[in-house]
C-alpha cells in the first residue's frame, strides 16, 4: 500500500489519471457543454477556438475538444488492454519456461527469440492490411470500425509478450532456488500452488514496469498504425487517425495536427516516466 501511495502521488500518474478521466467521461461532456463529436456542420468549418468549442472545430464542424476525448478513449483502451493481454501472455509463457527448465524451456525461449527477431512494425503492417473477409468474418464485420479496434489490441498482444516473457523467467529461474520454495517442495505442495502462491507476487513488480514502459510504445504503434490508414477505422476516432485527417491541412490549420500530437506525446512520456517511478518504488536501493 506504501508504494502504491507512493506512485499516485507522482506527477505522471496524476496526469493519466487526469487525461484517462477525461477521456472516459466524454459522454457525459458531450451532454453537458451540448457539444457533438460526429455530427457535422458544414457552415462551421475550421472555426478558432471560442467558449462554444475550446479547441475549435475540424474540416467537417465536428468539435475537436471532443473528437480528442473520444480519439484518448480509443488510444488508451488499445493500450491498457493490449499491455495487459500482452503482459498476461507473457507472464504465463516466462514462468511456465523458467519453472519446466529443459526442453520446455528450450522450446518457449526459441520461439520467443524468433518473435523477437522479426520486425515488428513490418510485420504489423502486414496483418493490419489482412482482408478479414478472407478469414470468414462479414463484410459488415470486416468494416466495422470496432473491428479495426479488437484487431489492432489482438495483433499488439500476439506480437507484444516476448520482453514481459524474457524478465519472467529469469525472475523465475532465480525464485525456484530460492529457501522457502525448497520448503513447498518439501512440504509436497503442488506446482501450480507455488508458482500462484510464492514465484507470480514475486515476480509482480518487475512485470508491472515492464507493463508500464510497453504502454508507452503500444500508443505511438497504434497511432503509427492508424496513421498509415491500418489501424482504428473513421468514423471511430483516435489520435492516429486524426493526425491523418489533419495531414494535408497542416499548414493551413497546424492546431489540428498540434493537439493530437501533443496528447501522444504527454501520454506516452508520462507512461515511461510512470515506468521509471514503479522501478524506483520497488526497488529497496533506490529508496535510500
Amino acid at each position: 500500500m506504501k508504494v502504491l501511495r507512493t506512485i499516485l502521488r507522482s506527477a505522471p500518474a496524476l496526469v493519466l489519471l487526469l487525461m484517462a478521466a477525461l477521456c472516459f467521461s466524454a459522454g457525459g461532456l458531450e451532454h453537458l457543454l451540448h457539444l457533438s463529436a460526429t455530427q457535422t456542420d458544414l457552415s462551421a468549418r475550421f472555426l478558432s477556438p471560442s467558449l462554444h468549442h475550446p479547441f475549435g472545430t475540424d474540416a467537417l464542424g465536428r468539435d475537436v475538444f471532443m473528437r480528442l476525448l473520444y480519439g484518448g478513449q480509443v488510444s488508451l483502451t488499445v493500450a491498457l488492454a493490449a499491455g495487459v493481454a500482452a503482459a498476461m501472455a507473457g507472464t504465463f509463457i516466462g514462468m511456465t519456461a523458467g519453472w519446466l527448465g529443459g526442453n520446455w524451456d528450450a522450446l518457449l525461449m526459441r520461439m520467443t527469440d524468433l518473435l523477437i527477431a522479426l520486425p515488428g512494425l513490418p510485420l504489423l503492417i502486414i496483418l493490419s492490411a489482412l482482408d478479414l473477409q478472407k478469414l470468414g468474418f462479414s463484410a459488415a464485420a470486416a468494416s466495422s470500425p470496432h473491428v479495426s479496434l479488437y484487431k489492432i489490441i489482438a495483433l499488439i498482444a500476439l506480437l507484444g509478450w516476448t520482453t514481459v516473457a524474457r524478465l519472467a523467467r529469469a525472475r523465475t529461474l532465480s525464485l525456484k532456488e530460492a529457501d522457502y520454495v525448497t520448503a513447498a517442495r518439501a512440504l509436497g505442495v503442488s506446482a501450480p500452488a507455488i508458482l500462484r502462491r510464492h514465484i507470480f507476487p514475486n515476480l509482480l513488480d518487475t512485470v508491472l514496469v515492464a507493463t508500464a514502459l510497453s504502454v508507452g510504445n503500444i500508443i505511438l504503434t497504434e497511432s503509427v498504425l492508424s496513421f498509415l490508414g491500418l489501424g482504428i477505422q473513421p468514423p471511430l476516432p483516435s489520435w492516429g487517425n486524426m493526425l491523418t485527417n489533419a495531414e494535408d491541412m497542416i499548414w493551413e490549420h497546424a492546431a489540428l495536427t498540434i493537439y493530437p500530437g501533443a496528447l501522444i506525446f504527454v501520454t506516452v512520456l508520462s507512461f515511461n516516466f510512470l515506468g521509471d517511478r514503479l522501478q524506483q518504488a520497488f526497488d529497496p536501493k533506490a529508496q535510500r
